[in-house]
């Protein structure tokens, strides 16, 4: 069950669901992001959720799952691909203090937003955004779906130091697999159900004894299993188009600026591209411009 994650449906209702537990992955995630512990577990909790939110996607591409406002935390971002390949970030405030209790709202500060942010291989980007106005990544997530996708939405997330679990329950539009009333009534028993789960529970049992343990008397059917793992996106091609896409001059600036040689640091991983001048001049594919 160590970083897998499980869709299923209450198979005699309009009821959907996801389960997911990160280990490794998130582990992975951490060493890149040197965090107070507070910090690091509301990262785990935005890995759990891009997980369990990625399995909307139908096509091919990524879901990015962010949070920005003017606090101590002013950025928080988890994205994950169709492929289930996982990484996340968060930005601190150098010599922000961090109380142990602090909530998600605490943490992003004023003007905060959360931002869903869907790009598919092959067609346009999609963004939703809703404001923070609730302590919790699963409360807010949940305002999300009513605001802008009118849609029935539970999520129940729990982090702790080394592992990270959490569930997602949806009302599905228009199956019709049994009457409103009865659809209605199951979306009631279900959350009751859902509410009953623990941290150890979602962090320690097995994703087929846990479905049994909370939802059995509704029939629930698995759809399949997904591998989580981290993987990062970076590359030195996206770097050098990252570099084309600030233009000649710019580049060239900075060059110089740096001694002869750009370095291009990927935040999610730390892995470092560095580019000479005979690279940044082969970018161009044109003699470096005069600096004045």
């Amino acid at each position: 069950m160590s970083d897998q994650l499980e869709r299923f449906i209450l198979s005699q209702h309009d009821i959907r669901g996801q389960m997911v537990t990160l280990t490794d992955a998130y582990r992975a995630v951490l060493e890149n992001n040197q965090l107070p512990q507070p910090v690091a577990e509301l990262l785990g909790e935005f890995l759990a959720a891009a997980c369990l939110l990625s399995t909307t996607l139908k096509f091919e591409g990524q879901l990015t799952l962010q949070a920005r406002g003017e606090g101590s935390v002013p950025l928080i971002m988890a994205e994950c691909t169709h492929h289930s390949d996982l990484r996340g970030i968060a930005h601190l405030e150098e010599g922000a203090q961090i109380a142990d209790d602090a909530t998600l709202l605490e943490l992003i500060g004023a003007r905060g937003i959360l931002a869903i942010t869907i790009v598919p291989r092959d067609g346009e980007r999609y963004q939703g955004v809703v404001p923070l106005e609730r302590d919790s990544l699963a409360q807010c997530l949940e305002d999300y779906f009513t605001q802008s996708e009118q849609l029935q939405t539970r999520f129940w997330i729990e982090s702790s130091p080394h592992t990270v679990g959490g569930i997602m329950l949806q009302v599905l539009p228009g199956n019709n697999a049994a009457s409103a009333e009865e659809n209605r009534d199951a979306w009631e028993t279900a959350q009751h159900l859902a509410e009953t789960v623990t941290a150890e529970e979602l962090h320690q049992l097995p994703h087929d004894q846990l479905l049994h343990r909370l939802f059995n008397q509704l029939k629930p059917a698995t759809l399949g299993t997904a591998n989580i793992r981290f993987k990062c996106s970076c590359s030195r091609e996206r770097s050098a188009r990252a570099l084309i896409s600030l233009g000649p001059e710019e580049v060239y600036r900075l060059l110089e600026e740096q001694g002869g040689e750009i370095a291009a640091d990927c935040q999610f991983c730390n892995t470092q591209y560095r580019f000479d001048r005979a690279q940044v001049e082969a970018l161009f594919n044109a003699p470096p411009h005069t600096l004045h």
